[in-house]
């Protein structure tokens, strides 16, 4: 079982949303809402990858599919 999240996901799309549609900084917004610069920021690429914007990482929804195949294959 996954460990619990620190940040609702009310403030991590809000703080990706901030990121994007503003142009400013990660470090800016992040000192701004109280979040680890380093958190924000794979929370973006984490979004674009999404969004189809990354090639270098999974999609959400793929990482998901990666997660059960995993344990199936393990019963």
């Amino acid at each position: 079982m996954p460990a619990p999240r620190k940040h609702p996901d009310e403030l991590r799309e809000r703080a990706v949303r901030e990121v994007r549609t503003t142009g400013r900084p990660i470090t800016h917004v992040a000192k701004n809402l109280g979040i680890h610069k380093e958190a924000l920021r794979g929370w973006v690429r984490q979004a674009e990858a999404n969004a189809g914007e990354r090639d270098d990482r999974l999609t959400t929804a793929e990482r998901e599919e990666l997660r059960q195949l995993r344990r199936k294959k393990r019963s």
